[in-house]
């Protein structure tokens, strides 16, 4: 690893970060709002802990919304009536790196070993 790596760390991912923000204020109404609304959701519940799949993530969605504004498809088609589960399932492609993921595998595994207990 470089000096400036390990001080400002990657600059890789930066640049992609940037490149991403770039693209989704580029994007047309309703189509930026959509986008900056799925993000908020993502960042928020993604994989957060991985840059790697957090900037595939975004980049792979703002490919679909860039493409479906280059189509002029509606926004509900896109991400249909139930945003959060679009989100959900979209999320499900790159990882459980997830906090919320972290917890969903401590909670099992503690139900699990208490009903080991129950045998």
């Amino acid at each position: 690893m470089a000096w400036h790596e390990k001080i400002l760390g990657d600059l890789s991912a930066k640049k992609q970060w940037r490149e991403y923000r770039r693209r989704l204020t580029a994007l047309p109404e309703p189509y930026r709002r959509t986008a900056a609304a799925l993000e908020r959701y993502l960042l928020n519940l993604g994989p957060t802990n991985n840059t790697e799949s957090l900037i595939r993530m975004v980049t792979d969605l703002v490919d679909l919304l860039e493409q479906g504004a280059a189509d002029r498809t509606p926004v509900r088609d896109l991400v249909g009536e139930d945003p959060a589960a679009f989100a959900e399932e979209f999320m499900a492609n790159y990882g459980d790196d997830s906090w919320i993921g972290r917890e969903r595998a401590r909670l099992a595994q503690a139900v699990d070993e208490a009903s080991r207990t129950q045998d």
